[in-house]
């Protein structure tokens, strides 16, 4: 594909859920639509994406795969890619992509999700979206009635515990680097059957490529089948800086789950004809609701285009009336008509 000799009416930066259910809503409109997708999925490591509706279970690569799929049946294009900047153009917008093609679009739809900075425990990352968890709506069902250890570095870490009772009546709080529960916070853990390791997790325990405990330091270990964390959320807003946008922090409940870039109704950033969607813009969004924020942002900036494109057809009308209109005038003066002669 030549994508040099095009200017499309969106480029979508991001293939996820976000991003191809915006293209998909925008190729159903009869947008010209590019997705440009670094092949990076958040959620690569879980066995199956749960929560959404009719697909529950499916693993994230083949939901992707059936994304795709639609996005190039309704005529959107794909190409695989890593974007290296963005930049305003008099009539749009100009995103470079790594290895120097360059492609142009009117619009700019940023869904570039995430990342999740994990707490510095030893084995921590090569278990997280397996038996390390973060999203009790998102695996809670999975581990339900397992022993479950929640794993604070926070004082969320406390109402995080009381969340995961919920699934399950083994629960410990690993108290690690957040503050010891104090005596209020104790009452709650206890009236609900919640244990408090104190402590700080040394390492995991895994056997059979499955965890079977948390290390605490002096050598004690709690016997776990699953761990919950509490990652620091960062967009992936690397393109958005170099159109003037930055990220700000997300506060939920008094505690800072990181940073994200704010944008309006319908995903509208304060740049001007540039949108973002799903957990580049909310970092509590789950896979279906990142698939509904890029569907809504798709509308929007279709509703965005049709106004323009209604500016310029009316430009254009009126440009051809008013050079007919001087030359009928100056044959009526060249003829003696028009002037009450």
């Amino acid at each position: 594909m030549d994508t040099n000799e095009r200017q499309y009416d969106v480029i979508v930066v991001g293939g996820g859920a976000a991003g191809l259910g915006a293209a998909a809503t925008l190729a159903r409109a009869r947008r010209a639509v590019l997705v440009v997708d670094a092949g990076e999925p958040r959620n690569a490591p879980a066995d199956g994406v749960h929560n959404f509706l009719g697909s529950d279970g499916t693993p994230p690569g083949e939901l992707l795969a059936r994304g795709r799929k639609e996005v190039v049946g309704y005529g959107g294009e794909i190409v695989d890619g890593t974007v290296s900047g963005a930049r305003h153009l008099d009539d749009g917008f100009q995103v470079d992509l790594e290895g120097g093609r360059s492609v142009r679009s009117r619009r700019l739809l940023v869904t570039t999700g995430l990342v999740d900075e994990l707490p510095d425990v030893p084995g921590l990352a090569e278990r997280f979206g397996r038996d390390a968890l973060h999203c009790p709506y998102c695996h809670g069902w999975e581990v339900r009635d397992r022993r479950i250890g929640v794993l604070a570095t926070a004082a969320v870490g406390v109402e995080q515990a009381l969340l995961w009772r919920q699934w399950s009546a083994d629960v410990t709080l690993l108290v690690h680097t957040g503050p010891a529960p104090d005596g209020e916070a104790r009452e709650r853990l206890d009236a609900r059957g919640i244990t408090v390791a104190d402590g700080t997790v040394t390492g995991l325990r895994v056997e059979d490529d499955r965890l079977i405990g948390a290390e605490l330091d002096g050598g004690r270990v709690v016997p776990l089948d699953a761990l919950v964390v509490a990652p620091r959320f960062v967009a992936r807003s690397a393109v958005l800086t170099g159109l003037g946008l930055k990220a700000t922090e997300m506060v939920v409940n008094g505690h800072v789950m990181g940073e994200r870039i704010e944008t309006g109704p319908g995903g509208a950033t304060a740049v001007p004809g540039v949108w973002a969607a799903g957990n580049v813009a909310d970092l509590a969004e789950t896979v279906i609701g990142s698939a509904a924020a890029g569907v809504r942002a798709a509308g929007m900036i279709n509703a965005d285009l049709v106004a323009e494109d209604t500016r310029l057809a009316v430009a254009a009308r009126e440009v051809p009336f008013s050079a007919t209109a001087e030359r009928a005038n100056g044959e009526r003066v060249r003829s003696g008509r028009g002037h009450g002669w």
